[in-house]
């Protein structure tokens, strides 16, 4: 292509450098290449695969005719089963199958069972494609695609220029189009959702990222509960029917009642309501039984003997071993074959064709001899090349193309596009599924491919209403832990910076009120951050001579609870889970958070001003988030119990603040740092002096910190918003009476109106502490606690795991 050319190796580099940025700011992670614990962004290719209209139209065809095929074979297999009757397909092939799974026996009638289909195909050197598995189920689902072409628009613009690339927005209207046609009920707008096992599954981003774009809710198997053969929806504001689930939970985990008894993911009763016509589910549980690589060794025969025509794609060569003569067939040719077993099995040994060692040949050999019908080899291809962009130069790589297709009345939609993955090891890709690169895949028109969104078209005297999408309980509960954990986070910052400012002090003055101050204020971070024993049980003494270590701890330590680092990656996980919800740009500076804040400093580098720069940038990235979160999230449920968890956790931290450092007396000398400390990390220091000018009285600050209602960092102001937020929550609308959660901030406003400032700063002469400010906060830190445990009762309804009163079934076995 022209472009690149003019590009140049290292113009391409930046471009392709900042696709990849884009890629990790939106969170495209996906770890199927990799270990679970170690997850790691795509790596993208800006070299598009590009199908002319001529090659598409064919290519089409032979895959809607497969869809069509392997539709008519799930229903085939959970019904009638002429094929197994007719001695076309073995009953052992079916039967073994772990995706085959007898619960489900009779529950597709006429209707499309396979909504969603994704093949991987492989172009061969004669310029063929073959197909080399099908997926009901595919890892890399359709929303990659999408991430795909968006990424390429934004770094490569000018390489649409000269071509007219089919747009893909089509497909996702088709598939909305299909799942609404699914719903039980027309008579109006059905509740479809995303069922995802969730965050720590390694495609989420793929469920958030479609979820978002298909405007539906993102919801796990715990946010759902079947009553009535209907399943529901647990939100804030209660239950609300589903009528559509779009799912990427496997089949076997779906409903723990009937199938797996072990799973957590899915939803107790969901094939009950099913059966009942209550609720659909695309693709329906069962249909991962087209993902069987023996049922390619009879696709041929089943398409001629139902449709007398030969499949247009055919399958990649492949011989099931539960046949006598195939299996032989297989051991003569172990070194020549890809052997792979019918489904996912544990301990199996490489199966590298031309790579196998003489004990490995044996293994395979008695593996199959032992269970010959689990097992299939299939025709190692020559996989045709695609140019790939690596290490600044154009290199040929060989790739697999995966393909999306949607059910449409009675045949199917194909994307125009898909996903290409390359790799330097063709064999790699067969055979193990891992590595590689992610490249953009082209369709081209011939004429001008007209715009196409998901809006839909109202009438011109059409009165439209908004719609709010239910939010769920678990969405719910992250998003107010998130907004728990930002200020937690931010908070400890502000501590540490003050303790970091302090310490530095003692180090170059030496002054011994500075080394007073600096271990009130090293006890009060224990405190704070309940890292107990910390500066405060066995082993202070020692801890506040040398505090560098265990600063370091709270600040770098990402397995001490409570430490800056642990409440930073829990603030990660709380908004990844909720990432659809919250504003794009505030997603990514958690993410960066996330992935980059590692202060790379040693113990005896904690007072060097390293650990204070890093902190300092860490404050500013975390207001960001607060101010993005502020200002573009709607006044709506979500944006309320994210505010809500803020104002609890500002509200606690400030007390317990003020318990360690304000309510036990201190000398004259030290009494005014200390205070000194305590406005500046509550960032009140500037505005107390602008206030007070150089009054430096324990009235003044617990009348700024505790009474003023309008000065946002005080007490008085975060108990003034809860209240305003718990009453706009949604409540019981009957109810006469005020609720718990309202009646507990009434109360703690209450006693806040009886209480003075001055009277909070008195005590008796000779007493060692503030008696009254005491007994305030301790009992403002009780309501405040029993506030966030009642709410946590209201809106986030634990899930209990559901109990299987009989055997699951093993494993392998349906």
């Amino acid at each position: 292509m022209a472009f690149l050319s003019r590009l140049g190796g290292s113009g391409l580099a930046k471009r392709c450098k900042d696709a990849q940025r884009l890629l990790k700011e939106n969170g495209a992670i996906h770890n199927v290449f990799n270990s679970p614990e170690a997850p790691r962004d795509w790596q993208f290719d800006p070299i598009p695969v590009v199908f002319s209209s001529t090659e598409w139209q064919q290519m089409e065809r032979g895959l809607v005719q497969r869809a069509e095929l392997l539709n008519r074979i799930v229903q085939d297999l959970y019904g009638p089963r002429t094929l197994i009757r007719d001695g076309i397909v073995p009953a052992e092939l079916a039967f073994a199958h772990r995706h085959f799974l007898l619960p489900c026996n009779g529950l597709f009638g006429a209707t499309s069972p396979l909504s969603l289909y994704a093949p991987d195909l492989a172009k061969g050197r004669d310029g063929s494609y073959w197909v080399l598995s099908d997926s009901a189920l595919p890892t890399l689902g359709g929303g990659y695609a999408l991430e795909s072409r968006l990424i390429m628009s934004r770094s490569f613009p000018q390489l649409f220029e000269p071509f007219q690339v089919h747009r893909l927005a089509m497909y996702f209207l088709a598939l909305r189009d299909h799942l609404s046609s699914l719903s039980p009920q027309q008579e109006q707008e059905p509740c479809i959702i995303l069922l995802t096992p969730g965050p720590d599954h390694p495609s989420f981003f793929e469920h958030a990222y479609l979820a978002s774009y298909l405007g539906l809710p993102l919801v796990q198997g715990g946010d759902l509960v079947v009553r009535d053969n209907r399943v529901w929806l647990k939100s804030v504001d209660g239950l609300r029917q589903v009528d559509v689930i779009l799912r990427r939970l496997v089949d076997e985990m779906c409903d723990p009642l009937e199938l797996r008894g072990d799973s957590l993911l899915g939803i107790p009763g969901l094939l009950e309501a099913v059966r009942s016509g209550q609720v659909a589910v695309a693709n329906p549980v069962g249909s991962q039984i087209i993902e069987n690589p023996a049922l390619m060794a009879f696709l041929p025969t089943i398409c001629r003997h139902w449709r007398d025509e030969d499949l247009l794609l055919p399958s990649v060569a492949t011989w099931w071993c539960g046949q006598a003569h195939e299996c032989n067939y297989v051991l003569d040719h172990l070194d020549e074959l890809t052997i792979r077993p019918i489904h996912p099995l544990p301990g199996l040994p490489q199966s590298t064709p031309g790579q196998l060692t003489a004990q490995q040949r044996q293994q395979w050999r008695q593996l199959i001899l032992a269970n010959p019908h689990l097992f299939v080899g299939q025709q190692l291809m020559e996989l045709a090349t695609f140019p790939t962009f690596e290490n600044n130069e154009i290199v040929a790589r060989r790739g697999i193309s995966t393909f999306y297709l949607t059910a449409q009345r009675d045949s199917y939609v194909v994307m125009p596009g898909g996903l290409t993955r390359v790799h330097e090891d063709g064999s790699n890709l067969l055979a193990n599924n891992e590595g590689g690169r992610i490249k953009d895949t082209w369709v081209l028109t011939e004429e001008q491919d007209k715009q196409v969104n998901l809006w839909l078209q109202a009438h011109p005297n059409q009165l439209l209403r908004p719609v709010f999408m239910p939010l769920p309980s678990r969405c719910a509960e992250n998003l107010f832990w998130a907004g728990r954990y930002a200020e937690r986070t931010e908070q400890t910052c502000r501590l540490i910076r003050s303790i970091l400012t302090k310490l530095y002090e003692v180090n170059e003055f030496h002054d011994p009120d500075d080394r007073q101050s600096l271990d009130q204020l090293l006890r009060a971070l224990t405190h704070v951050t309940l890292t107990y024993p910390g500066f405060t049980g066995e082993g202070a003494d020692k801890k506040l001579a040398d505090p560098r270590g265990e600063l370091h701890a709270l600040a770098c330590d990402s397995q001490r609870i409570g430490s800056l680092r642990s409440s930073l990656i829990s603030l990660g996980q709380s908004a990844y889970a909720v990432r659809d919800l919250l504003p794009e740009d505030g997603w990514r500076i958690v993410d960066n958070l996330r992935q980059n804040w590692h202060p790379r400093i040693s113990k005896s580098q904690i007072g060097s001003g390293r650990l204070l720069k890093n902190i300092n940038e860490l404050i500013v990235q975390l207001s960001g988030f607060t101010g993005l979160t502020g200002e573009n999230m709607s006044r709506e449920t979500a944006w309320l119990l994210l505010n809500i968890g803020r104002r609890i956790e500002r509200a606690l931290n400030l007390i317990a603040l003020l318990q360690a450092t304000l309510v036990p007396c201190q000398q004259n000398s030290t009494e005014a740092q200390i205070r000194e400390a305590v406005l500046s990390t509550c960032n009140s220091l500037m505005v107390f002096r602008r206030r007070y000018r150089s009054f430096m009285q324990l009235s003044l600050i617990l009348e700024l910190l505790i009474m003023d209602e309008h000065y946002p960092r005080s007490l008085a102001y975060q108990l003034h918003q809860l209240h305003k937020h718990i009453c706009a929550l949604p409540h019981d609308k009957l109810s006469q009476q005020p609720h718990q959660d309202q009646q507990l901030i009434d109360e703690a406003l209450a006693e806040l109106g009886r209480t003075g400032h001055k009277k909070l700063a008195g005590r008796a002469e000779g007493e060692e502490e503030y008696p009254l400010l005491r007994v305030f906060l301790e009992s403002q830190k009780k309501r405040l606690d029993l506030l966030s445990d009642t709410l946590m009762q209201l809106y986030f309804s634990p899930s209990v795991a559901p109990q299987q009163l009989r055997s699951a079934p093993q494993e392998g076995r349906p």
